[in-house]
């Protein structure tokens, strides 16, 4: 198979179909091809089905109809309990996964779990403590914790298991500015490490800053599928599902009888090139 994206499939998803209840599909045949190493954002309206699609993928929900590959092994075929393993899954609400009364109870429940030794639970567990900051409150009860800071326990216990996949619903919900920053520079040096990375949010901000591709979901179908550049200046698109583009990428729209491009999507690269119009050397060609 040859891919644009130049990196071995880690996750094949074939027509996958789901409904509740008899309902419209909230997942209509979707077709998804994610690669080692990617870091794709998940972007869509609230009922899109990326929370749907995404739980698939760890066996917490099973297809009605299509196939999951991982790896090229049909998940069908590997229990939730294994799966778990190879696809860390950290919730949105971090309370739908925390249920220990101490932070590195919590932390160490999967690799104590697994069967590993007792020196190597203790070793994960501190080392996914500090990788999110956390090492302070090692003896805390998580059901006292900030709701940030319950996310980042949530996160750690993720670590611990040291799992190729994470999938990470709305990551930086309950974070304030530093905190959300720090939460994603810690997912982009999982990525850098090998890790591969689907992430569910609204924030096209952080789409724009962190994500390497982008899946566009509505109504239960993937809509477009590419790097960020290429994705989120599709603004009427984008309406469609209820996304407004990034602020700066709609002033760049609006000012494209200037010459902007209309596929500017950050702050940074907005500023840079209006610096690059304003030196002289641009003003003498523009006069010459």
């Amino acid at each position: 198979m040859t891919s644009k994206y130049r990196r071995p499939p880690l996750i094949q998803v074939e027509r996958l179909t789901q409904r509740y209840q008899n309902a419209e599909p909230i997942l209509d045949a979707v077709d998804l091809t994610v690669y080692k190493r990617d870091f794709l954002a998940l972007i869509g309206q609230n009922g899109a089905g990326k929370t749907t699609l995404v739980k698939h993928l760890n066996g917490l929900l099973r297809p009605e109809s299509g196939r999951i590959y991982i790896d090229g092994e049909d998940i069908a075929e590997i229990s939730t309990g294994v799966l778990a393993q190879r696809v860390g899954y950290v919730f949105q609400n971090p309370d739908h996964q925390i249920f220990l009364d101490r932070v590195d109870k919590e932390v160490g429940f999967g690799p104590n779990n697994l069967g590993l030794s007792p020196e190597e639970t203790k070793r994960r567990t501190e080392n996914a403590l500090s990788s999110v900051g956390l090492s302070h409150l090692a003896d805390s009860s998580p059901h006292f914790l900030s709701k940030g800071q319950r996310q980042r326990v949530a996160l750690a216990s993720v670590l611990a298991m040291q799992s190729q996949i994470l999938i990470l619903d709305e990551p930086t919900t309950g974070q304030d500015a530093q905190e959300a920053a720090e939460i994603m520079e810690l997912i982009v040096e999982l990525n850098k490490h090998g890790h591969t990375i689907i992430f569910i949010t609204h924030d096209l901000q952080l789409v724009a800053k962190y994500a390497k591709r982008v899946v566009l979901m509505g109504k239960g179908k993937i809509l477009a599928d590419g790097p960020p550049k290429e994705v989120l200046p599709q603004t009427d698109l984008l309406r469609k599902t209820n996304l407004v583009a990034p602020q700066i990428t709609r002033l760049a729209q609006e000012l494209a009888d200037e010459r902007l491009p209309k596929d500017i999507i950050s702050v940074e690269e907005f500023a840079d090139l209006l610096l690059r119009r304003l030196s002289p050397e641009a003003f003498l060609e523009d006069v010459i």
